[in-house]
């Protein structure tokens, strides 16, 4: 039988999908990219804030249409949503044959046996803390030359405003014997860039090996023959630590790039958050990486109108981008997710008021952006080539100052035969918005 994935969310979730369809194809299962010759529809949601929620019902509505209009015989739920609602989707939605959570994707091949054997709708639910077997069989869905490697599952943050914990559970770092073993067989598929994600990868290590680990961590990818560069995401600031800004600085295949989810910078708001951080330790630690990595590239992220937020806790915000000039920056509204302490907190904010607050934030970025764009014309930087444009004597590319699907490109005219993945070193001779454009530079 063919099988359709359709992979919602973030990183994380697509590492999760690309485990399910390895286990998938090992057991014999043929996969399609057309919904009507689907005889299996599974789709990997989530729930993180309301419009991903909304994302993942409305995808579930689609894909119920091949029951009727295709060949569809089973719609699975995989993921956060499923993992959260699955009382409710039994009885609101039943369209849905089988509901898998965020620690039972092991269960995948199993799930499908048993429901065409009995033809009855069942659900897969293990503890929220249980840590999935890292070693199981992978497909990548991702171009090939990069991949993320998930080296840790759940938080224990808690951030007053974030369902995570209770979807995801607790903190759990992957043993670095299996992430290490992993990496190898990337590369031995051609994945020249390792992407590190986990709700936070800072902390990894802490609860398995009594200390932050990911300096070790690092160290020992970067031997790998094959990974050319390593990048890490979602280190949140209070976390950082000596050693790992020492290893970026000092390991050269690990991009000097971070992604730093700040939140907020009122101190106000900061605590309402549930952050363990102020202004000034923000601005400490963004001025110690600049000091140390001068030619990091920070990524952060911002929550405009939670609960509470003034006039001027906003021009807080305002004033610390304006200062600060973060090189990638993304700013969400505030979502009310039911079961936070944040959703149930007086002085919620009209939706008008975070959107025009958004909309401040990123105007300001955007002329940040465009000022300090100009100093990267006349600079050489080493690039992955991701493809050539159709129809064009140019190809598209990232150097280490951009995530894949993320952050910008650079586009390089040339007439030479380049192939994706390739590694070629590319001279800016321009700017077109958020992109560079950019020469071989031989």
């Amino acid at each position: 039988m063919k099988i359709l994935f359709v992979s919602l969310g973030c990183d994380k979730n697509l590492v999760d999908s690309e485990h399910m369809s390895g286990l998938l194809s090992k057991a014999g299962y043929e996969f399609t990219d057309d919904e009507t010759q689907a005889d299996i529809i599974i789709i990997n949601s989530c729930c993180f804030i309301k419009d991903a929620k909304e994302e993942s019902i409305e995808t579930i509505f689609e894909m119920a249409r091949y029951k009727e209009e295709g060949q569809c015989k089973a719609l699975v739920l995989a993921g956060c949503l499923a993992q959260r609602y699955h009382e409710e989707i039994k009885t609101e939605i039943p369209e849905v044959d089988i509901c898998i959570g965020t620690t039972a994707i092991d269960s995948i091949v199993s799930a499908l046996d048993d429901y065409f054997k009995e033809h009855k709708k069942k659900e897969y639910l293990k503890d929220v803390d249980f840590l999935v077997a890292a070693n199981a069989p992978r497909n990548l869905s991702t171009l090939g030359s990069y991949a993320y490697l998930k080296i840790a599952e759940g938080c224990d943050k808690h951030c007053t405003y974030c369902i995570i914990p209770k979807v995801r559970g607790n903190y759990r770092s992957v043993k670095m014997e299996y992430l290490i073993d992993e990496a190898k067989k990337l590369a031995e598929q051609g994945v020249k860039e390792l992407i590190l994600v986990a709700q936070e990868t800072t902390m990894y290590g802490k609860d398995i090996y009594g200390k932050k680990s990911l300096h070790i961590l690092l160290k020992e990818l970067a031997k790998i023959s094959g990974i050319y560069w390593i990048r890490v995401l979602y280190c949140y600031p209070e976390e950082i630590y000596d050693e790992l800004i020492d290893v970026i600085a000092s390991e050269k295949k690990i991009c000097n790039y971070l992604d730093l989810p700040i939140q907020h910078a009122s101190d106000t708001i900061l605590k309402k958050m549930g952050r363990r951080t102020t202004n000034k330790d923000l601005c400490d630690i963004i001025g110690k990486l600049r000091k140390r990595i001068p030619d990091i590239v920070l990524r952060t992220t911002l929550i405009t109108g939670f609960p509470g937020e003034t006039e001027e806790d906003h021009q807080i915000n305002l004033d610390f981008v304006n200062e600060m000039e973060f090189e990638r920056l993304g700013v969400f509204t505030y979502s009310a997710e039911e079961n936070t302490p944040a959703a149930n907190m007086p002085n919620q904010i009209d939706e008008e008021i975070k959107e025009d607050r958004r909309n401040d934030i990123m105007e300001l970025q955007q002329d940040i952006v465009f000022d300090n764009s100009e100093k990267h014309i006349g600079k050489t930087y080493v690039a992955m080539i991701e493809g050539r444009i159709s129809g064009e004597n140019a190809y598209m590319g990232r150097t280490y100052m951009d995530v894949p699907g993320i952050d910008s490109n650079i586009f390089i005219i040339t007439d030479e035969e380049l192939m994706t993945g390739d590694f070629v070193k590319v001279k800016v001779t321009g700017i077109n918005d958020y992109d560079l454009i950019g020469q071989l530079d031989e």
